[in-house]
């Protein structure tokens, strides 16, 4: 009686376990000949292995049935590599870990291989030297175009290459412990990422929570097909990074990254070859960079002490990583508190493209709600042109306490406008605060900037910043300040084919609601307190 095993699996399993073990373990059936006693046991309703084989037989891999003590001090590593391989082996299956404590160096994903890890289950990143390593960081000839963290896959906690229909499952925990967030990522044995995923397929992660999970909790650099759905990440530095990813959807997700960005579509030259991210969907998502790591995941919630310099990132961010681009994306639903705004960025010589973001919810930004930018760094292989950033949808947000430093800022560079750009239903509540001095402020170009929202400095307008631009609307758009603020509300440079519907601009009495300069075909329609306005071309003027 083979109970469906064929040969090569019970091959499999012997060489990895013994015969015995995968017996004792339930992986395999006794052999045709062997004790009637075992064969007679009882199973789970008084019947026999017979009829009622364990669910092992139905491809459950325990990893401490390969050895794996779960005690948090004795290495894992091999116990549970041996269950991967042996679920591999047998064509597939789902490697279980039990409630515990299983510390951990490189861990290797397989195709057709899932982890499912139980309620209590927790995998512990150990730290360098603590009876082994990470794996090396593989060569990449590429790696000069990105950041050390971006170009390299093996030295993470768990990775996979060139893998297809694997998940990692479950409500257990992935805790980055060992793990760097970038110093000393270069030294061998060092491991900066939790899950790192390179040329895969047919990709899912669920359910499952992060804590600490070093320069990224994961890592997908041309992953096609991926799901990524109710996950807990409480980290110290990216949460998840879709890199050259198709056909991607994020939804249900909470991520407190204060030191870095939360949910952040890339798009480099890791790979050899500039590769767009496309076809991706972030939905019914929670970022912050409020809170003290693991505050998330416990659940008190506690904020940073006075006077502790966090810079509260935590926010969506396409970018900074551009060469292949970004077409097709759409956000929606999703929650931003105590953290920097969305921002969308190239710089690198690619396409940003057909972007839909709908029904926001800011709180406590830091910087500014949006930061839209088309610059010219040019990080990549030499002769590429400058990219372009086009065909952007933003729609029903609701921003509060939004940094008294900043405008949203839309900015191309001279030369290259930023192209076709919707916003509609829009309120922002800003600290307010500008002074006289901060409205006579020209932001620098900086054409060839490492892209942050903060790198013009304070910026002349409150409500939005709007400069290089071709192709603009904005309707039914509300914009307040909590204090005096001496700047305009709108203040437009170089920029050609804008119209305003139904603006609602606070200011300060002796202060305009627009200031115009070098602008074309512009429109300002049913908006208060300005009067119907339609603008062929202007120098400089005021509203």
């Amino acid at each position: 009686m083979d109970y469906g095993i064929n040969s090569n699996r019970r091959q499999a399993v012997e060489k990895l376990m013994g015969i015995g073990a995968g017996i004792a373990a339930g992986l395999l059936p006794p052999p045709q000949g062997s004790s009637p006693g075992l064969e007679a046991m009882p199973g789970p309703h008084g019947t026999g292995l017979a009829e009622n084989p364990p669910a092992a037989f139905a491809g459950i891999f325990d990893v401490k049935s390969f050895g794996a003590t779960g005690d948090g001090k004795t290495l894992d590593t091999p116990a549970i590599n041996r269950a991967i391989e042996a679920a591999a082996a047998a064509g597939g299956g789902t490697v279980r870990f039990p409630a515990g404590a299983y510390l951990c160096f490189s861990i290797h994903l397989k195709s057709k291989v899932d982890l499912y890890l139980d309620q209590g289950a927790t995998i512990v990143g150990a730290a360098t030297g603590e009876g082994g390593a990470y794996d090396p960081a593989e060569p990449n000839p590429w790696d000069t175009y990105q950041d050390f963290g971006h170009s390299h896959w093996h030295n993470a906690l768990l990775w996979g290459e060139d893998l297809s229909d694997v998940s990692i499952l479950g409500p257990g925990l992935i805790w980055g412990k060992g793990l760097t967030r970038g110093p000393g990522d270069r030294n061998a044995g060092v491991g900066d990422k939790a899950i790192s995923l390179k040329n895969c397929r047919n990709i899912s992660i669920r359910d499952v929570s992060f804590l600490h999970g070093g320069h990224f909790a994961i890592l997908a650099t041309g992953v096609d097909n991926f799901t990524v759905d109710n996950l807990k990440i409480d980290t110290n530095r990216d949460g998840i990074d879709f890199d050259c990813c198709r056909n991607v959807r994020v939804s249900n997700c909470s991520v407190n990254s204060p030191w870095d960005d939360g949910l952040c579509p890339k798009s480099s030259y890791a790979l050899g070859y500039a590769r767009a991210t496309e076809n991706l969907t972030i939905t019914n998502c929670y970022v912050t960079g409020s809170y003290q790591e693991g505050t998330l995941l416990d659940g008190t919630w506690k904020p940073f002490e006075s006077g502790v310099r966090v810079p509260r990132t935590g926010r969506i961010k396409c970018g900074t990583e551009s060469n292949g681009g970004f077409k097709n994306l759409t956000i929606s639903n999703c929650i931003f508190e105590g953290c920097r705004g969305l921002a969308l960025e190239t710089v690198d010589g690619a396409l940003l493209e057909d972007i839909a973001v709908s029904n926001l919810a800011m709180r406590d930004i830091v910087e500014m709600p949006f930061f839209l930018r088309l610059g010219s760094r040019m990080r990549g292989p030499q002769g590429t042109p400058v990219g372009k950033l086009r065909r952007v949808n933003i729609s029903d947000v609701v921003v509060s306490n939004t940094d008294a430093r900043y405008a949203s800022i839309i900015s191309g560079i001279p030369g290259h406008e930023i192209e076709d750009v919707r916003l509609s239903n829009i309120t922002i509540l800003h600290q307010g605060g500008g002074t006289k001095a901060d409205a006579a402020v020209q932001p620098p170009e900086k054409e060839n900037a490492y892209p942050e929202p903060n790198m013009f400095g304070i910026t002349p307008a409150y409500g939005f910043f709007v400069r290089h631009v071709k192709g603009l609307e904005m309707s039914h758009i509300d914009v307040r300040h909590s204090s005096e603020d001496w700047r305009p509300a709108f203040v437009l440079q170089d920029v050609k084919g804008a119209d305003f519907i139904h603006i609602k601009a606070e200011r300060t009495q002796g202060t305009s609601a627009f200031l115009m300069e070098n602008a074309a075909e512009l429109g300002i329609y049913l908006s208060r307190p300005v009067p119907e306005t339609h603008l062929e071309s202007v120098e400089r003027k005021e509203l």
